[in-house]
């Protein structure tokens, strides 16, 4: 079920977040770009954003920031709409293997926001409305799991 985005402040001064964010169905992920971006601003954390040409060329950027020491967390959004072929599938479950392999063997927080939606109404709500959008739900992960990470790994370098 779909949650309303809830006004939740995560303290983000001293935290550097890279967005990697798709160029494709650009409408969307600018949506969601803007939303995780002013959430990230107001909450202090420096952000760094590089747009790829689509979906499936967002886990070697993501790669390199995971390797960067200087990046706390990758925040990675795009939006690929089902069409009559499996070829939506494929991209999707090849971006979902690839930035859970990322996070897991760098210890360092991944936001997957990489939308398969079926319909644009359900891109319009999860990308543009500011009441769902997935950007600032991508942003408060992203610095909880910052905090998290600190926690429990104060000598990786968060």
């Amino acid at each position: 079920m779909l949650q309303k985005n809830r006004k939740v402040k995560v303290a983000g001064k001293g935290y550097r977040v890279a967005i990697v964010a798709s160029e494709y169905n650009a409408r969307y992920v600018n949506g969601m770009l803007k939303a995780a971006e002013s959430y990230l601003n107001e909450q202090g954390a420096a952000v760094t954003v590089v747009r790829v040409p689509g979906a499936f060329e967002i886990p070697v950027i993501a790669a390199h920031f995971a390797q960067d020491r200087e990046v706390d967390a990758v925040i990675c959004l795009g939006l690929i709409l089902e069409g009559v072929t499996a070829h939506a599938d494929h991209i999707g479950k090849a971006v979902t293997d690839a930035l859970v392999l990322l996070q897991i063997n760098h210890l360092k927080p991944v936001i997957h926001e990489v939308l398969v939606v079926k319909e644009l109404e359900h891109a319009k709500v999860r990308c543009l409305s500011p009441d769902h959008n997935k950007g600032t739900e991508a942003a408060q992960a992203a610095l909880k799991m910052c905090r998290v990470m600190k926690k429990l790994l104060p000598d990786v370098p968060f």
